[in-house]
Formats: structure tokens, sequence, C-alpha cells
């Protein structure tokens, strides 16, 4: 791959997005100008990196030379500082290698979560609720916000449903791994016994759409207030503060009452909405333009197992990349870097083998 033409075309590319972006009516079209930015900030991550590794490169080379000199001394410090050098041009040409790759727009947009118990009764809703908590704390610790948007509750504590946002920087890029079918094995409260259950849950991880990504018409919107229903007092459950919301062409159905306040619960349903529509749009682009990635990290699809979390033995197993570890407890603490490294990691490097299938890079 010849990377200095490819360069010289990107930095053209960047001298007219600069100019672009100095055009005070490029803003009277919000879906092109953040099509505009978000390509602005790629180019000019990947000219640095490329900037970056060619110094590196230099002084490699310049240290190289001077390990050669007679003077003793010098070429003793230069071959020192080798093998820093080696590993930096080698972590920087991965590095660019990474921003070679097409940028994913979602990546940076906050995420929608909803979490869902699948087989296993109340220990099912009660493993949904564990998840929730766990997810919770990881956000907190990641400096993450969190906002509780609608919750089914079940009996011993459980959550039959659970949907929050999480917003913050790159949020998506740090979730969107954890949808799937999540397994967990452990001997329930309410076992006599003492015998080991398998019960499930599912997660799905929604990039928030945003107003410019698709327009939700009052036509196709079928609104509709009622009393919610179930816990939450006398502020809730004698006001019409309820909403449910059907998209006409689709027939997605949200519904949302955990709030007090009706205007509230509206604009929670249909940020929902959106995202879950985004959602079914995006999947139908890839569908319909490339074969989706069926590699090391799976589609991320609700009805592909994931992960199980056994407590018996403390320990999770990632099945994508084979990764197991025994600490299980830090985990459901919200303790969720390591795997989230290995899957980005795991991601990365197929997209990488993706991308340079039949063509061997040449160095410059």
């Amino acid at each position: 791959m010849d990377f200095i033409s490819l360069i010289e075309r990107k930095r053209e590319r960047f001298e007219q997005l600069e100019r672009e972006i100095a055009d005070p009516r490029l803003f009277d079209n919000r879906k092109r100008a953040s099509e505009i930015m978000r390509e602005h900030g790629s180019v000019k991550q990947l000219l640095a990196r490329w900037d970056e590794l060619e110094a590196a490169r230099k002084q490699l080379d310049d240290n190289r030379e001077l390990a050669t000199s007679r003077d003793v001394e010098i070429a003793a410090m230069a071959d020192d500082e080798i093998p820093d050098l080696q590993k930096r041009v080698v972590d920087l040409e991965c590095e660019f290698q990474i921003a070679l790759l097409p940028p994913d727009e979602n990546e940076e947009r906050d995420a929608i979560v909803e979490i869902r118990a699948g087989t296993g009764g109340s220990e099912a809703a009660i493993f949904a609720a564990d998840l929730y908590r766990m997810y919770n704390r990881y956000a907190e610790s990641a400096g993450l916000r969190t906002e509780d948007l609608e919750s089914s509750p079940s009996e011993l504590g459980g959550l039959k449903e659970v949907i929050f946002r999480v917003s913050g920087e790159s949020v998506f890029r740090k979730l969107r791994y954890e949808s799937g079918v999540h397994r967990v094995q452990r001997v329930p409260a309410t076992e006599a016994q003492g015998r080991i259950h398998t019960s499930t849950a599912t997660v799905a991880v929604l990039p928030e759409a945003e107003d410019v990504d698709l327009e939700l018409k009052p036509e196709e919107l079928r609104i509709e207030v009622s009393r919610a229903g179930g816990p939450g007092g006398q502020g809730v459950n004698t006001t019409d503060s309820a909403v449910q919301v059907l998209h006409i062409p689709t027939g997605t159905i949200v519904r949302c009452q955990d709030g007090r306040s009706q205007i509230k619960n509206k604009e929670r349903a249909l940020s929902i909405l959106r995202a879950r529509l985004l959602e079914r749009k995006q999947r139908e682009e890839a569908e319909k333009y490339s074969a989706q990635r069926r590699g090391q990290i799976g589609t991320g699809g609700r009805e592909e197992k994931i992960r199980t979390y056994n407590f018996p033995q403390n320990r999770v197993t990632d099945h994508r990349i084979g990764l197991t570890l025994y600490n299980l407890d830090r985990v459901v603490d919200g303790d969720l870097g390591e795997l989230i490294k290995a899957l980005q990691a795991a991601d990365v490097a197929e997209r990488i083998g993706g991308a340079m299938e039949g063509a061997a890079p040449s160095a410059p």
C-alpha cells in the first residue's frame, strides 16, 4: 500500500475540509455540518499519527547511525535508546493503521442500554438487575452519567426490563460490545438443595440518535397517554403520566411511565424510539450494501450468547474472543476495563486484517 500517496491525498482533503468549516453557511445544514466536522477530526488524527510516526522513524535512523560513531560514549548512549525507539515505532505504526480504518460515526455517541430478563424466571430477573447495577457502577468509575428511562420491576428485587441512557465521552465505543445474551451460573437464594441454575438476560446497546439522523413525522406517530401502573405512589398512579408511542411504518412501540411528568415520559419514549429506529436503519443498510462481519467479535446481535458469569468458580468467560478471567466478583462490581480493552483490541485487529487483506503494506 502506497502510504505516501495516501497521505498526500489526505492532506489535500484536510485543506478542503478546513475551507468548508470556515464557510459560515456550513451550519445551515446541520447533518452536513456534522459529517464535515466528524471527517475533519478523523483526517486530522490520521495526519497527526503519520507525523509522529515519521519523526520516530527518523529518530530511530539517527540513533542507529550514532551507534556506529567512533565516540564510544555517544555510540553507547544511542545504542541504549534504540530498543525504546523501536517499540515506539511499532506502537505508532499500529496507531496509524487503526487511524486508517473507516471511521464509525456511532463511536462517539451516547448510548441507550436495554436489559431484559431471559430464561430462568425470577432468577433471570435478579440477574438482569445485577447487570443493571454492574453497568451503573462501571459508568460511575469511568466518569460517565446514567439516566433511567423506563423499568419494570419483578418480585425478589429483580427487573423484568430496564432501559437507561449512558452519556459522556465515547460511550458507545466503550459499551457497544455488551450487546447479546449474558448467561449466569449460580445457586439462587431460593434454591434449598444448593443446585446451580443457569439463567440468561439480554442486553442491547443502541447508539443514541440525534435529530439530524432521522425525522419522526407526526403523521407516522400514534401517541397515547394513560395512568401509570405498578408501584410509584399517588403522584404516578393517579395522573395520566404514562406515554405510549407507536411508530406506524415499522410497528415499533415504546412505553414510558416511570416519570411523574407526561412531557418527560414523552421525551424519553421518543429518545428510545429514535435509537431503535437508527439501529434498524443502520442494520438494514449494512445488510444491503455489505456482508456483516461475523468474526471474533460477532455481530452484536441480541440473540448471540456472548458471556458466561460462573459464580461458584468466580469466573467470567467472553465466548467471542475466548477470554476467561477469574475476577467475577470485581466484574459484577463494575470493573469491566479489562474485558472492554480485550474486545476493542480484537475488533481492531479484525478490522485491520479486513482492510489490509490482499494488500501487503510497504514501507514508505
